[in-house]
């Protein structure tokens, strides 16, 4: 489904990525990990074309959309959520939502303004399908509180209903699980198979081993910009190039010292 190939990114003389390689297979959850500073977010901002890549390509199926601008990556069906929230704290959960869907939707401005039957029906439909992304977080039912009011991890579900609402064939999570207790990670671990269940690709960006080793089906390492592990997530813990360089090393006392939490 989403193919990287030989991507690399310099800024000046820092290279943040070096020839990462890999693809993540249609219909799977998908881990992307490794310590901070390792390029994860990096390679989101250039798979979504937030940056152009110093060399490399990122296809999508058959299409190739290295380079391309970030709305048009968007539209080839490509979502994200980001590792800092967005969202506007002034607006509604489902007005919120419904920014999302500005590209689905084909009313203009004078139909707008003019309130045409065809605008009216348009967006009843943005709303009912708003309101179906927020059940799928289980927030419909603060559809019309606004989004500023809501604890941090509720934020974050806010963001994931939106970029569903871009209707993309490959949704990038970054860190969705920052800020959230153990039961709303748990909550979180559910939603993102049920999500997976309805036929969305995910590629997942998280710190927390627990989520990733209980949702993802394959599992890429980063360490320095550089890839240093792909496989299965029983193949990840047990590789011992990513338990020294991230899960973490023997402190000699057969305990465990953690790289990165």
């Amino acid at each position: 489904m989403l193919g990287i190939e030989g991507l690399s990114k310099r800024f000046g003389g820092l290279r943040v990525l070096d020839g990462v390689s890999f693809k993540v297979p249609e219909g799977s959850i998908y881990g992307l990990i490794g310590p901070n500073g390792a390029g994860k977010t990096t390679l989101f901002n250039v798979v979504t074309g937030l940056l152009n890549p110093t060399a490399g390509t990122v296809s999508l199926g058959d299409r190739e959309l290295t380079r391309l601008p970030a709305h048009k990556i968007t539209r080839a069906g490509i979502g994200r959520t980001f590792q800092n929230i967005r969202i506007f704290p002034q607006m509604t959960l489902l007005e919120n939502v419904m920014v999302g869907m500005h590209d689905q939707l084909s009313y203009g401005l004078v139909s707008t303004l003019l309130a045409f039957p065809y605008h009216r029906r348009e967006e009843r439909k943005a709303r009912e399908r708003a309101l179906e992304l927020l059940s799928w977080v289980n927030l419909e039912g603060k559809a019309t509180l606004e989004a500023g009011g809501l604890s941090y991890g509720e934020q974050r579900k806010v963001e994931l209903a939106r970029a569903l609402a871009t209707e993309p064939r490959v949704l990038l999570v970054d860190e969705p699980a920052a800020g959230m207790n153990p039961a709303e990670t748990e909550e979180l671990m559910t939603q993102l198979q049920n999500i997976n269940g309805r036929g969305y690709t995910i590629l997942l960006i998280e710190h927390d081993m627990r989520l990733v080793m209980g949702v993802c089906h394959g599992i890429t390492v980063l360490n320095f910009g550089r890839l240093i592990a792909s496989g299965t997530p029983e193949e990840i813990r047990e590789d011992p190039q990513v338990i020294e360089a991230y899960l973490g090393k023997d402190d000699g006392d057969g305990g465990v010292l953690a790289q990165d939490q």
